[in-house]
């Protein structure tokens, strides 16, 4: 093996190991972006090394190295097809329903995450509502809802749970026009592929994490739209839930997911909206990009 390339490969890894061991303390989506190509490219050009060493394929480094990179994606991609199926037959529903929480667990006391509540205080967000929708097996998706000072603007804060125990926050800012449209902008990382009843708006940036940044691109959103806000009534349980259940309704016609009647034995997604979420599932992995709305 090459000098520059044997230094290249043990700082790589170091690298990996570093950002891996970083990751399970902070659960960044953006920061699991390099660990996933680092592992990829890491996991071809030892591969191809082996080869080398053993001579198990007659053939030039580089090119065992590009031919186990594609097998690589080959391989991702199907147990990526996997996993949409299985959580298309799964009973864990795609619009969980909300409740109260009243459990007192509603904000992570990790300091990062306190921060975000102390930024809120300073910028003058009241809160309205703790709330929670089971995703299945008793895990739970928290969230926590905000009003700026004029109520013009509801806040979403969720802490998504990971296997590993750490929490990825979130946020999802939404306002109505008095003409009746909805802006919607979040840093939601988790691949959808359907779609949003046409009087929505929704600009996706996973790669805007910092809160202050999502409000500041929010509001320049509304700007440009030229549209008078109003202020937000009733409950937030009370709308989100009906989000719910209209989103269903409206994927349900267009062709994302299937009938009830037929969901028993086919599952939830059709053949075409789980193709919908593989594709965007890459490109969130790998790019950090979400469909377009």
């Amino acid at each position: 093996m090459p000098e520059s390339l044997s230094l290249f490969l043990f700082s790589s890894v170091v690298l990996l190991l570093l950002l891996f061991y970083i990751n399970l303390r902070v659960a960044s989506p953006v920061l699991a972006i390099p660990i996933r190509w680092l592992r990829w490219i890491l996991f071809a050009l030892f591969t191809a090394q082996t080869n080398a060493m053993f001579l198990l394929v007659d053939r030039p480094f580089w090119t065992v190295a590009a031919a186990v990179f594609l097998i690589w994606f080959l391989i991702e991609s199907g147990f990526n097809w996997l996993k949409v199926s299985a959580i298309s037959l799964s009973p864990m529903p795609l619009f969980p329903r909300y409740v109260v929480n009243s459990s007192g667990d509603e904000w992570p006391t990790q300091k990062r995450l306190l921060k975000v509540r102390d930024w809120l205080r300073d910028q003058r967000f009241s809160h309205v509502q703790a709330l929670k929708a089971e995703l299945g097996g008793g895990i739970w998706l928290r969230t926590s809802v905000y009003h700026n000072h004029d109520a013009t603007l509801r806040l979403h804060v969720l802490f998504v749970p990971q296997e590993n125990g750490a929490i990825t926050v979130c946020f999802s800012l939404a306002t109505q026009t008095a003409a009746g449209r909805r802006y919607v902008t979040d840093n939601l990382y988790i691949p959808f592929g359907g779609f949003y009843p046409e009087s929505w708006h929704v600009e996706r940036s996973p790669w805007r994490r910092g809160l202050a940044r999502i409000v500041a691109r929010h509001q320049e959103r509304l700007r440009q739209s030229g549209e008078q806000p109003v202020a937000w009534e009733g409950n937030p349980i009370d709308d989100i839930n009906q989000q719910q259940q209209q989103m269903e309704m409206i994927n349900t016609e267009l062709g994302y997911l299937l009938p009830h009647a037929d969901r028993e034995e086919f599952g939830k997604i059709t053949p075409e909206g789980r193709f919908r979420i593989w594709k965007e599932a890459w490109l969130l992995d790998y790019l950090g990009i979400a469909g377009r709305y």
